[in-house]
């Protein structure tokens, strides 16, 4: 469970904090001076903190500065009636997670502890070899071995890392890995899609921006390169990046300093640079879509994350590796899998990799009524074929049963019933509709009701690729 600690002289304020964001994920601690504060961040080691700025008995300033003599790495949020633009300022230049005036938008705190969440998940959780880790690089294939030598060379050396693998292959807990792993492990980590957020946005959320540099920008705002100071920041999907925003993080690597949008006034930065893309930038520079001058300053050293059908002999511990985690999560006594069933999961191609595999995997542990995984459990796989592939909504495929679905997941009692449901409905729906549509995204955004940027940060949290969508087999999207 993780702990959110606001600490806020207004019991008005606490109180809303518990009515509206406690939940069976979260526990809310309140406190409402900064000696309690101090006393409760000691004792229960929140993982997200809000934070007053005036309290009784002191400044949460300067509390702020004890947490950070702690755990410099934990997310801090201010919120205060009374800051000004320095203020903010002030504040997020000492490493503060971000700043809010009261009174405080519930819907907007909502979204902003998510993210404060996840960034304490990523800067807190170790990324390889420890076994008790949920989200770890696994395999012990020649490949893999290789792989994390590269990551134990890389780690210590302060230089940039380019990272490049096939969607779903991991390429985010090889950055973790090279940031735990590295001097700077004690810094903060900031992970930014650069493919998810709107083009004109990019920049404003990279370097931040002046009150008045364009239309809604009512407040100065501090950006990432600013918030991580000397730590280390991730650049997923560096392919996908504006060539405008190529040529100010050239400059920013080049001369170490960048100003905000719409500033002149120069900032400098020591934060250490990951990239990560699953596109082959050799080509996007052919084409004009990417910097040669940026790429080389980028690939100051390169490690490439295998595709999983290159390290078949890792499937079955993968395969194991999810089954009991998944298990363990809803509460279900699951013992393994049929000798067949593992057959049939290592003669697959997997084109959607190892996030493909863990989606196979939980959809199998949600939807079985046994304690081992038959090859009629793995949803849409073709049992009468060695080359099993993935083939979700094709007419020889498994039926999806969502009401047998809901049954178990409720009756086995586990937590996260709806988000679980929300997530098997999503990926049925967005496949078949990229299905429909051949894989035009801008067709099936419409279908769907939703933007472009909406749909193709769903496809990356479903792990759906369209690498390998043909025009008449739903069996390559990897569901």
């Amino acid at each position: 469970m993780s702990k959110l600690l606001v600490i806020d002289d207004e019991p008005v304020i606490c109180h809303s904090f518990r009515r509206v964001f406690a939940s069976p994920e979260v526990e809310v601690l309140t406190a409402g001076t900064v000696a309690e504060g101090w006393r409760r961040v000691r004792e229960d080691q929140p993982d997200v903190i809000v934070l007053d700025l005036q309290l009784p008995d002191g400044s949460g300033l300067d509390l702020f500065e004890q947490i950070r003599s702690t755990d410099p790495r934990r997310p801090v949020i201010f919120i205060t009636a009374h800051g000004s633009t320095d203020t903010a300022i002030e504040v997020m230049k000492r490493g503060a997670f971000d700043y809010l005036a009261k009174p405080t938008d519930l819907e907007g705190m909502s979204q902003l502890l998510d993210r404060a969440f996840e960034a304490a998940r990523l800067m807190q959780e170790p990324a390889v070899f420890p076994d008790d880790s949920e989200d770890r690089i696994v395999g012990r294939s020649a490949v893999m071995q290789e792989m994390c030598k590269q990551i134990g060379r890389v780690a210590p050396q302060d230089v940039n890392v380019l990272i490049l693998g096939e969607s779903g292959t991991g390429k985010e807990l090889v950055a973790r890995a090279i940031y735990q792993h590295s001097k700077r492990a004690s810094k903060r980590f900031l992970a930014i899609n650069c493919a998810a957020i709107p083009e004109g946005l990019v920049e404003s959320e990279l370097f931040g921006h002046e009150q008045g540099a364009f239309t809604g920008a009512d407040r100065q705002r501090v950006g990432r390169f600013e918030q991580c100071g000397d730590g280390t920041l991730l650049l997923d999907e560096i392919g996908d990046m504006p060539l405008p925003v190529q040529a100010k993080i050239l400059r920013l690597i080049q001369e170490q300093r960048f100003e905000r949008v719409g500033g002149s006034q120069p900032i400098s930065t020591r934060v250490r640079v990951l990239t990560a893309t699953n596109q082959n930038l050799d080509q996007l520079i052919a084409t004009g879509r990417f910097r040669n001058d940026l790429y080389y300053r980028l690939k100051v050293a390169t490690i490439h994350v295998p595709p999983l059908r290159e390290r078949k002999e890792d499937i079955p511990e993968l395969a194991h590796y999810f089954l009991f985690r998944f298990a363990r999560e809803s509460n279900r006594d699951i013992r393994g899998f049929a000798p067949e069933s593992l057959d049939l999961l290592q003669h697959y191609s997997w084109p959607g990799n190892v996030r493909q595999l863990q989606n196979c995997i939980q959809a199998a542990v949600y939807q079985t009524a046994g304690r081992t995984l038959l090859p009629s459990d793995l949803p849409g796989i073709d049992v009468n074929t060695k080359s099993a592939e993935l083939s979700h909504g094709s007419d020889n495929s498994r039926t999806f049963d969502l009401a047998r679905t809901i049954e178990t997941m409720l009756r086995d009692g586990g937590n996260n019933v709806h988000d679980r449901v929300v997530a098997l409905v999503e990926r049925e729906l967005f496949a078949r509709a990229l299905k429909y549509t051949h894989g035009h995204q801008a067709h099936a955004s419409e279908l769907l009701g939703i933007n472009r940027t909406t749909l193709r940060t769903k496809l990356r949290e479903l792990g759906i690729s369209l690498d390998r969508i043909v025009t008449d087999r739903i069996d390559q999207v990897d569901v």
